[in-house]
């Protein structure tokens, strides 16, 4: 095992990172305003599926990003509107955004392309690599950067901003105190129910943006189901970060190189097990952080 294979373990497992990392930013917003959004997975497959069938008729790399997370943030708007304004069940209504995305993603894909299970064509555009000048030229470096897109590293930059956002201005304190006691933030001449629609229409985009990503970092093309639970890994992901933007990185990038190493390990392992990776981490992750949590509750109460 030389440098060169770890570098290559860990720009895979950074890649992978983004997609999770966005629909947990979306799960995090969501919380600090008191809206439990279930439909991640359902924003993020709809980004993903717009992105490519944008890519194959207009031929546009912006384009295709711009409209993936646009109609991701609709759907998020969409959700909003039935859990915050129609106060309707936020597990109803994730399941169903779910489960509807899925089925439209897959009727859609025979209606505009004639196949069913997935598409791929050499005439759709890929999102283009970034080489930075200086470091693509270091031996461990060039390795560890190879093929990253400007989506993975802006979104880096989103999440610190998040971070500045939430906890630094006046304007991230008022979107907090939404999701502490609503009441009192009407009291300060809030409005809250728009704050949490905002809130849900963020989510919305930001798992748009992890669906481009999907569909046309790693690989340009577009499969049914392809999130493969990645929204639910990046609830995990932020219940594990504790909705703070800056863990949430941390939380990210541990889903991250678990997924990368399930992709590596096929070559040695049964698919069924490596496939199972993902899932069986978050799973720990989960009950570490529920035991944790425990712990602190008792303590407390204690004192």
């Amino acid at each position: 095992m030389d440098t060169n294979f770890i570098a290559a373990i860990l720009n895979s497992a950074i890649r992978s990172t983004t997609p999770i990392m966005m629909a947990a930013l979306g799960s995090a917003i969501c919380n600090r305003v008191g809206v439990f959004n279930v439909a991640l997975e359902g924003q993020m497959l709809i980004g993903a599926f717009s992105a490519i069938a944008i890519n194959w008729f207009t031929g546009s790399i912006a384009l295709s990003v711009i409209g993936g997370i646009l109609i991701g943030g609709m759907i998020g708007l969409l959700v909003g509107y039935l859990q915050v304004r129609f106060k309707a069940a936020d597990m109803v209504v994730g399941t169903s955004i779910n489960l509807f995305v899925g089925a439209l993603s897959a009727i859609l894909l025979f209606i505009l392309f004639g196949v069913r299970g997935s598409f791929k064509n050499p005439a759709l555009l890929s999102l283009p690599a970034i080489q930075i000048p200086i470091l693509k030229d270091l031996p461990f470096i060039s390795v560890l950067l190879r093929n990253f897109t400007a989506m993975d590293y802006f979104a880096y930059l989103i999440a610190i901003g998040m971070y500045i956002y939430l906890f630094k201005t006046i304007w991230g304190y008022h979107t907090l105190s939404v999701g502490v006691k609503i009441e009192a933030a009407e009291s300060m001449g809030l409005h809250a129910q728009r704050t949490q629609i905002m809130a849900v229409m963020v989510s919305g985009l930001l798992c748009g943006f992890g669906g481009v990503t999907l569909s046309m970092g790693q690989v340009t093309l577009f499969t049914e189901n392809m999130t493969a639970g990645r929204g639910f890994i990046g609830m995990a992901a932020c219940n594990l970060g504790r909705s703070n933007p800056l863990l949430i990185i941390l939380a990210s990038l541990f889903f991250g190189f678990c997924d990368a190493s399930a992709s590596i390990a096929q070559n040695t392992i049964p698919s069924q097990l490596t496939q199972s990776i993902p899932y069986i981490s978050t799973i720990i992750a989960l009950i570490f952080f529920s035991r944790e949590r425990m712990k602190k509750i008792k303590n407390s109460k204690a004192a």
